[in-house]
């Protein structure tokens, strides 16, 4: 039996796949797929013969139980050849039944194999990709292409197979009853065939359209069920324009729906309607010569028993070529994915970082960013095609080192390439030009687990996965113990928040943490980061969305993260690494000055102006009693600040939650 298309295929990502030709090689990728399976398909393929096989059997019997049982009056062979019938119906049934356990373990190895294989590819892809992606087109790739892809091993194989032994086996049968009525059987053909072919090539286009008409609305329903779209629906949201929008877009799936289903409908009603009248040409012909003697009763029988199973393997596979089609379709949608190669890839001989405190250089370091076709693929960005060049270079003669356990802070106005210079730190990218190095080993020489491992970052907006604070704890460490976690939680200054919650540790925090402040994610945040333990720590605007009491608190934890580490900090507010041992100030892509707060005030410049400008109208009082703004207390060595509780609202509302 064979898998309509647009039953398997409901929802694919938007692409520009209508009309166009498979990629030469997708083909031979296939076969490279099924040779690892050979002996298992192998296996498949003998059932599927064996039980094809069997499809003559029953109307040969039939044969003979009317013509030499019933018309012979044999009761006894009547019964022994019953008893027959039985046992091929038994041994069509075992058959089955092996040929679904081989389908089901080709099908689901295949499937295994190919979601383990895109996904480990697309979690290797750099940051960038996923910037340009969206979302339902990955999981589409995952879910749906894939399953596509299964038919071609499973449902299409063995309808391909299975269908065309049992067309040759019952044509030489009734060949072998009747080489007259199965001449006109075999002359109707054509007909058969002719708009098989026609109908194909529409269905085929239909389907299509429906793959990315469905692509279109479950990426809508993907971005505004989630937590942020959700939440930005209902503050900017017109209700009344994004029911007429999503319903305009369900309506198109329903009337894509309708139309495959009438042409499907029009086209098997046809070749249904050819199959009867082959059926009531075989009974009149056939009629005529048994009443004249040229055929028996049981003759007859047979032949239009046969008949009966002729056509619809013929219907099948008149079909065949719209589902081996999609199917190589399916392939060609997961090799586009497969092949697109990781802008950053390990070493072949990686080294590993050593285990202790570490320095971070950057020598003449210059980069840009790379183009979306360097990293992405059309095919998942929907709409967002058209800005596909690369651009200039955003950094440019880049050169500085943070000594082990020191601390060396960012600062520039906006867009002048700060968080750029953290993402090659953590190696998010790879510089185009010059070289990162940490403990004196060049960041594209490193081992992932190594990097990882040793390199901590918190960024503007921590996330969090929808599980509870104990699972987000231990996706930094796995193996820590529940009194790990309890120090990690009070170092971060937040043992108090999860302790007072009424379920702890297995509080679940909402999707991204929602249910969670922004200060109370930072600090769960940098409780994971503790835990993890890294010599190197990279901080992008920890506190730059808190408000001041917010700020103090995650303040305080980052003290904590940042004691005996080397630390490299980006921060818009200049209070807060007036102390650092050293600052770089970034503009335009380069360091245009560098030193400590006192050295850079003395010399002037754009530092100097920073400065000025955010604290031109702070009161005199603030640098009296050395309390700078954002409500930092400095002290001797790093800025200290002190706790702040969580707020009673939020508490109230993960009780009531809970």
């Amino acid at each position: 039996m064979t898998v309509s298309p647009f039953m398997t295929m409901r929802s694919m990502s938007r692409d520009r796949l209508s009309g166009k030709r498979l990629k030469d090689g997708t083909i031979r990728r296939v076969v490279g797929y099924a040779s690892r399976m050979r002996g298992r398909i192998a296996a498949f393929l003998v059932l599927v013969v064996a039980d094809s096989l069997l499809v003559a059997v029953p109307p040969l019997l039939l044969k003979s139980i009317v013509d030499r049982g019933v018309l012979g009056g044999d009761s006894g062979l009547v019964v022994r050849l019953s008893l027959v019938v039985a046992v091929v119906a038994v041994a069509e049934a075992i058959l089955t039944v092996a040929q679904r356990w081989c389908s089901s373990t080709i099908g689901e190895g295949l499937i295994y194999r190919l979601r383990t294989q895109v996904f480990d590819h697309v979690s290797n892809q750099p940051i960038a990709f996923f910037t340009r992606a969206q979302t339902g087109a990955l999981v589409s790739r995952l879910n749906t292409d894939v399953i596509g892809a299964q038919q071609a091993f499973t449902s299409t194989l063995s309808g391909v197979v299975s269908n065309s032994v049992v067309l040759v086996v019952i044509v030489a049968t009734m060949a072998t009853l009747s080489w007259q009525l199965t001449l006109a059987s075999v002359l109707l053909f054509p007909l058969f065939l002719i708009p098989a072919r026609r109908m194909g090539t529409r269905l085929s286009e239909l389907t299509r359209q429906s793959m990315n008409l469905n692509a279109d609305l479950g990426n809508r329903m993907t971005e505004r069920f989630n937590v942020a779209g959700a939440l930005l629906v209902k503050l900017f949201g017109r209700p009344a324009q994004e029911s007429g929008e999503y319903a305009e877009r369900a309506g198109a799936v329903r009337d894509i729906g309708v139309r495959i289903a009438m042409n499907r409908s029009v086209f098997m009603v046809l070749l249904t309607l050819l199959a009867s009248l082959a059926t009531a040409l075989v009974y009149g012909v056939g009629g005529v010569l048994a009443v004249q003697g040229g055929l028996t009763v049981g003759t007859l029988l047979a032949l239009t028993a046969l008949l009966a199973r002729l056509y619809s393997p013929l219907i099948a596979l008149s079909n065949v070529r719209v589902d081996v089609l999609t199917a190589l379709v399916s392939f060609e949608r997961v090799f586009e994915v497969l092949d697109l190669p990781p802008l950053v890839a390990e070493h072949p001989h990686p080294v590993a970082l050593p285990d202790r405190v570490l320095d971070v250089e950057f020598d003449a370091v210059s980069f840009r960013y790379p183009s979306a076709d360097e990293i992405s693929l059309a095919s998942l960005e929907g709409t967002a095609t058209g800005d596909r060049a690369g651009g200039g270079e955003v950094l440019r003669d880049v050169a500085f080192r943070v000594a082990p356990g020191q601390l060396v802070a960012l600062v520039g106005p906006s867009g002048a390439g700060k968080t750029t210079i953290t993402s090659l730190v953590s190696r998010l990218y790879d510089p185009t030009g010059g070289a990162v190095r940490i403990g004196g080993v060049d960041l594209r020489e490193a081992s992932f687990a190594s990097l990882r491992a040793g390199v901590g970052v918190v960024t503007q907006e921590a996330h969090l996965f929808h599980d509870t604070i104990e699972a987000n704890l231990r996706y930094a460490r796995p193996e820590a113990t529940e009194a790990e976690l309890v120090a990690a939680l009070r170092a971060a200054q937040v043992w108090e928040l999860v302790a007072s919650l009424p379920e702890g540790l297995a509080t679940v925090v909402g999707d991204r943490g929602h249910r969670l402040s922004g200060g109370e994610k930072q600090r769960l945040a940098i409780a994971r980061l503790l835990l993890k333990g890294p010599g190197v720590i990279v901080l992008d605007e920890a506190t730059a969305h808190l408000d001041s009491e917010s700020e103090a608190a995650v303040q305080q934890a980052l003290d904590a993260a940042l004691s005996g580490r080397t630390a490299l900090v980006i921060a818009h507010r200049l209070s807060t690494v007036r102390d650092a041992d050293q600052i770089l100030v970034v503009a335009g892509g380069r360091i245009v000055q560098r030193g400590t707060h006192e050295e850079l005030l003395a010399t002037g410049g754009l530092y100097a102006d920073l400065y000025t400008t955010q604290f031109r109208d702070a009161p005199s009082t603030t640098e009296a009693t050395g309390v700078a703004a954002g409500g930092v207390h400095t002290y001797s060595g790093r800025p200290r600040v002190r706790i702040d509780t969580p707020t009673a609202d939020l508490l109230d509302d993960l009780r009531g939650d809970r």
